[in-house]
């Protein structure tokens, strides 16, 4: 039998068909509490997101890099965020952000592949695990129907394990013509919510992982399609938001600046969009590994280690950033190249879903984490 539920699904399995939908994968669970993860693909240089300000090494080692934060909102005595984050300020202003800054993965080499594969699995070197830690997440939660749905050409790693995750975009599909559109779009005007998911998603067509893209247009619109399919009572509780473009080897400062507002856009649409069910709304944001604290010669940074994780929602302790600063002085850097990881990505993650969802540390982190579940997961991160 199919219901409104499965008819919603299957809309979202059309935009995304039809090369419309961007990146997403989404979770079931029976639980009011919602889960978005926005993994930053390609590298996202932490030091010019949350940058310290007040070492006194920053400025010399950054050279230009470090004017871009003259004006930027400061945080606290030592950190100052990057001023395309407006909306993300604002949230640490209402205490409803934190950041995490020096840290990092078990992952030490620098291929992205590798390194995304480590932070999507939860394992302590790549391919040591074949599923992924938000598939595994499912175990500990409540459920009731917990099955996955991927919206996207190719379920992420992060989402892959025992428990079922359909996907809905077969990538060998030709582009849509405008008349096809046109007759979907007449199918779906005599349902309300399924044509307002359709008129928003062919208004933006061009969605891409590319933050940058569109002037962060597109970014807004992948958060707003995300709050949709979040929302409601009876919607999804787990989401995945792939974005990409944040190998900034060359030209960094103003390529980053466009990312960095384009994930500012999907943050606020994202916030708006879920109403007052952002008070049961936890987002974080990490990537696979940082970049060098030395600017190299075009302009740019290259494959690092540590960088910097967000965490937002109406249930986050906010206003702080969690950093046992290990400095950016060159004796302090992690093989003379890095800014030195001092806290463990998988404790901050494995914190954060615990005291989200209620579920006991030690349980959480050995199930996300098996590889490092005798580290201490991280305490104190919500309300």
């Amino acid at each position: 039998m199919i219901d409104r539920r499965t008819l919603i699904r299957s809309g979202a399995a059309g935009l995304a068909a039809l090369g419309l939908a961007p990146r997403l994968a989404f979770a079931r669970a029976e639980t009011d509490k919602r889960f978005v993860f926005i993994i930053q693909r390609g590298a996202a240089d932490g030091l010019h997101t949350l940058a310290p300000v007040g070492d006194p090494a920053f400025a010399s080692l950054r050279g230009d890099f470090a004017q871009d934060f003259a004006s930027a909102p400061k945080l606290d005595a030592t950190f100052a965020l990057h001023p395309s984050l407006a909306t993300v300020a604002e949230l640490y202003g209402q205490k409803q952000a934190l950041f995490a800054h020096a840290v990092a993965s078990p992952y030490r080499d620098r291929s992205h592949f590798d390194g995304q594969n480590v932070l999507e699995s939860g394992g302590a070197s790549a391919y040591q695990l074949k599923d992924g830690w938000l598939n595994r997440m499912l175990g500990v939660l409540p459920s009731g129907e917990a099955k996955a749905i991927a919206v996207s050409a190719t379920i992420p790693m992060a989402m892959r394990g025992r428990r079922d995750v359909s996907s809905y975009a077969p990538s060998a599909l030709p582009q849509a013509s405008d008349d096809l559109l046109s007759r979907v779009s007449l199918l779906y005007q005599g349902d309300s919510q399924l044509h307002g998911l359709w008129s928003e998603a062919l208004e933006t067509r061009q969605l891409t992982s590319d933050l940058a893209a569109d002037n962060g247009r597109n970014a807004a619109a992948t958060g707003a399609l995300t709050a949709r399919l979040l929302a409601p009572a009876d919607g999804a509780r787990i989401a995945m938001i792939e974005t990409g473009g944040w190998d900034t080897h060359s030209g960094e400062r103003g390529r980053l600046a466009a990312q960095l507002k384009g994930l500012d856009a999907l943050v606020g649409a994202l916030k708006s969009g879920m109403g007052p069910a952002w008070a049961d709304t936890m987002v974080l944001v990490a990537t696979e590994f940082g970049r060098t604290a030395a600017v190299n010669g075009t302009g740019g940074t290259d494959h690092g280690t540590a960088s910097a994780a967000m965490l937002m929602g109406g249930g986050v302790r906010g206003g702080r950033v969690l950093a046992d600063w290990p400095g950016v002085a060159p004796a302090q850097l992690y093989e003379n190249r890095d800014l030195r990881p001092t806290t463990q990505l998988d404790a901050f993650i494995a914190g954060a879903v615990s005291s989200h969802f209620g579920v006991e540390p030690g349980r959480t982190m050995a199930t996300l984490f098996p590889v490092s579940k005798d580290t201490p997961a991280l305490s104190g991160l919500t309300i």
